[in-house]
């Protein structure tokens, strides 16, 4: 039989739907909506990073423009219809989901025992009871709370103590939850505290993780080989995601379909049965620009955001001499299904302002009169929810685009 092609231009409006950014980013984004959204995209990713507002803020905000950081609190501290833990990097997630991390906890709690005791100082394991003790009687804590008289670490972002380390063991392996942030620290508390129950107690038989597991992930992405499947959530093994694509094949809820990159090479993937023509049915992508958070779902793989939309993207990149090209927190730049560039671009609250130091436009982009005024448009509206009054352009901020949009440097 002949392999469909899902073209382009087809696979870009499929993938940027499923994402929830083919649409104008208006309407409700709090309560039941802004719950609806994260299930709709699958998971915020958490980052510390606050150049101009948290990852995690910002993911959302591209995507509906009313929303503001403390509806997302809402859900997750009061509400429960969030819960934070790992993915491929600490996200928030659907509370639904909880059941299916029970399998993640056990591997992990396995894989975990041999990088840990090779990556932190010894001590960690003796500390599981003490601190499990201590939160069961007198609540929750933080990092900050324990390991009294631990030497703290001065060896960077992963050299805790081992109390620290204790903690995250017990969150990871699902023991603890994390109950709020207090600003970006985490508050652990025992599990059953914070996940409700009608989540918590329910068991999934292993098949049936495996299918939910490789299923949503089809369904996020819309199209995807194996390997993108099982790196979605990573709750599966390769092995698990390759059979659970071979016995979709065979029994016809599965098709293969070969996707048009952005530079007209066919990569064979999977997809739904009738792909091409649930993508040809979707409305085209409005000419909307918005600017995009480093760590947006659309962009976590960075080698299908290459395929895909033709734009290299890694956080840095440095040009052979050495010189910085891009800093370390750079704003990628979507317009309609094309991501025409990158911006470097600060909150400086103190003085009221949202500083723009440089915007790299794509090779063959071109910065008109139209553009800029919609760029114009999107970078006030982003100061405006980085709490800033007005938006300034430095000396020399149109830039020229880098040869192959940084993929010929090295970084």
């Amino acid at each position: 039989m002949t392999v469909p092609v899902l073209t382009n231009p087809l696979a870009r409006r499929l993938f940027l739907h499923r994402h929830a950014l083919a649409e104008a980013p208006s309407g409700p984004a709090k309560g039941a909506a802004l719950a609806a959204l994260i299930d709709r995209i699958g998971f915020v990713q958490v980052d510390s990073i606050n150049t101009v507002e948290r990852a995690h803020h910002m993911i959302l905000w591209s995507r509906r423009q009313s929303y503001r950081p403390e509806a997302l609190k809402r859900l997750a501290e009061r509400d429960r219809l969030l819960w934070e833990h790992w993915t491929h990097d600490a996200s928030i997630l659907p509370i639904a989901h909880y059941p299916h991390w029970k399998h993640r906890f056990a591997r992990d709690a396995g894989r975990l025992h041999a990088n840990w005791r090779r990556w932190f100082r010894e001590g960690y394991e003796a500390q599981f009871d003490t601190i499990l003790k201590r939160i069961e009687a007198d609540g929750p804590v933080t990092s900050a709370d324990v390991g009294e008289g631990e030497e703290r670490g001065k060896g960077g972002w992963w050299d805790w103590h081992p109390s620290k380390t204790a903690l995250e063991w017990l969150w990871r392996t699902g023991q603890l939850a994390v109950a709020r942030r207090d600003g970006f620290r985490k508050v652990y508390d025992l599990s059953e505290r914070v996940i409700p129950d009608a989540h918590r107690l329910p068991a999934v038989e292993a098949e049936d993780h495996v299918d939910w597991a490789c299923g949503s992930a089809l369904d996020q992405l819309g199209f995807g080989a194996s390997g993108e499947l099982q790196a979605y959530w990573n709750a599966v093994t390769p092995d698990e995601a390759k059979a659970w694509c071979r016995a979709g094949l065979a029994a016809g809820t599965l098709a293969e379909v070969d996707v048009e990159g952005a530079d007209g090479r066919l990569r064979r993937s999977f997809a739904r049965p009738g792909v091409a023509e649930a993508a040809e049915g979707l409305p085209p992508v409005p000419d909307r620009l918005r600017i995009l958070s480093p760590f947006d779902p659309a962009l976590r793989d960075r080698a299908r955001a290459e395929r895909l939309f033709g734009f290299y993207y890694r956080i840095e990149v440095f040009v052979p001499e050495p010189q910085r090209i891009f800093g370390y927190y750079v704003f990628p730049v979507l317009e309609g299904d094309r991501l025409i560039g990158r911006i470097d671009a600060k909150a400086h609250r103190d003085a009221g302002a949202l500083r723009v130091r440089a915007f790299w436009p794509e090779p063959g982009v071109r910065l008109g009169k139209g553009r800029l005024q919609r760029l114009a448009a999107e970078t006030e509206r982003l100061a405006v929810f980085a709490g800033c009054d007005r938006v300034e352009y430095l000396d020399g901020w149109q830039r020229l685009p880098v040869p192959g949009g940084g993929k010929d440097a090295t970084g």
